[in-house]
């Protein structure tokens, strides 16, 4: 090969091989700006989920707190309600549920004696807003009742089957002091169940079934309307004869009054 071919082919293979590494190199640089852009964006998301699980671990530490808990009790009551006692009582709160499952009698006696005491705030707190809201009322509506409580039913003679309504409706027999008694009226509401309450213990005084009533956040639409009816129970609970502890939710079943 003379000396003009041959420098005629290497001015143009030399261009060529340069072009090439050129698209190379360039391949190389944009590869590793994408290495070094996705390392940011996995560490950016790293630090984004350790924040997040930070802020939900202080979360979890507090909520424990104001139920009297440590974080490993809130950690043993999320596991607790994961399995079948979460299926038998959706929504139990944390004391209740952790006492059910208590491990030890004083693990139970621990959870009751905290219950306690939250149950006892949370009345207090209820009351004292009650009583600003029943001031409020009286101020605003000077002649309305926040509750009307039903009338027109007698007490039962000796001897006689007492009167309740009997119209297929549920009664519930309640009283003073009684949580179970609010969860149950409560229950019913949400069910959107008619029913008639009377209240043990009453004294005749009306304002204690309306304070009462309140609190269990029975509706006083649902009073006007007589979807729901508040009494004073008079001696009708005795009058049954059904025994047993309160709440208590009869029927008349075939004539006969009825614990459900």
């Amino acid at each position: 090969m003379d000396d003009s071919r041959r420098d005629r082919l290497l001015n143009h293979i030399v261009p060529v091989i340069l072009l090439g590494l050129a698209v190379v190199l360039i391949g190389l640089s944009n590869r590793s700006h994408a290495t070094e852009r996705d390392a940011q964006e996995k560490g950016l998301q790293q630090g984004q989920s350790d924040v997040r699980g930070l802020q939900q671990s202080e979360s979890q530490v507090s909520i424990a707190h104001e139920w009297g808990l440590t974080p490993q009790e809130w950690e043993r009551y999320r596991s607790v309600m994961s399995g079948p006692r979460g299926t038998y009582s959706p929504g139990l709160d944390p004391l209740t549920a952790l006492g059910i499952e208590a491990r030890s009698a004083e693990e139970r006696g621990r959870y009751a004696e905290l219950q306690v005491q939250a149950e006892r705030q949370r009345i207090n707190k209820e009351l004292a807003y009650q009583r600003a809201y029943d001031e409020a009322f009286a101020r605003l509506y000077p002649n309305e009742k926040v509750i009307q409580i039903t009338s027109g039913q007698t007490p039962p003679a000796a001897g006689s089957r007492p009167a309740l309504l009997g119209d297929g409706r549920p009664a519930i027999f309640v009283r003073e002091d009684c949580t179970g008694c609010i969860a149950r009226v409560k229950n019913l509401q949400q069910q959107k169940q008619p029913f008639d309450l009377y209240y043990v213990g009453s004294q005749g005084d009306d304002e204690r079934i309306r304070r009462w009533a309140i609190l269990a956040g029975i509706e006083p639409a649902n009073v006007r309307s007589r979807q729901i009816t508040l009494n004073h129970d008079s001696g009708r609970w005795l009058g049954l004869g059904l025994g047993g502890d309160l709440p208590a939710v009869v029927r008349e079943v075939n004539g006969q009054w009825q614990r459900q």
